[in-house]
């Protein structure tokens, strides 16, 4: 029975060596210039603005918890179109109910006015 998990563990000895590698290589052959510039913190090309320990409006949550929920319903609406035509029509009413739920809680965002950013 172990010897049945030993092609497992090769792969897992020999995956943690080639990443270990690669940075240990990286570490030995990369240039080390540091400059006030390249140690600066990086925010999209800008300089950096204000404090970094800032309060996010809970706008900002709730288009990140909204973008969560649309995402998973491509999840699961993409594996069903494709054998939509071996699942028959109880398949059919369970996804056109997923989608009437969905559609309920985005039309509840729109009310709220969740998409509008001030």
């Amino acid at each position: 029975m172990p010897s049945d998990y030993l092609p497992i563990l090769i792969f897992l000895m020999v995956a943690t060596a080639f990443g270990i590698g690669a940075l240990l290589i990286g570490e030995i052959f990369r240039l080390k210039r540091p400059y006030p510039e390249k140690l600066m913190p990086y925010e999209s090309g800008n300089p950096p603005v204000g404090e970094p320990r800032q309060r996010f409006s809970i706008k900002f949550y709730i288009i990140a918890m909204l973008f969560v929920v649309f995402d998973v319903e491509a999840v699961f609406l993409y594996p069903w179109a494709v054998v939509f035509d071996k699942l028959g029509l109880y398949a059919f009413i369970e996804m056109v109910i997923f989608i009437v739920i969905l559609l309920v809680g985005y039309i509840y965002a729109w009310k709220k006015e969740a998409f509008v950013w001030d």
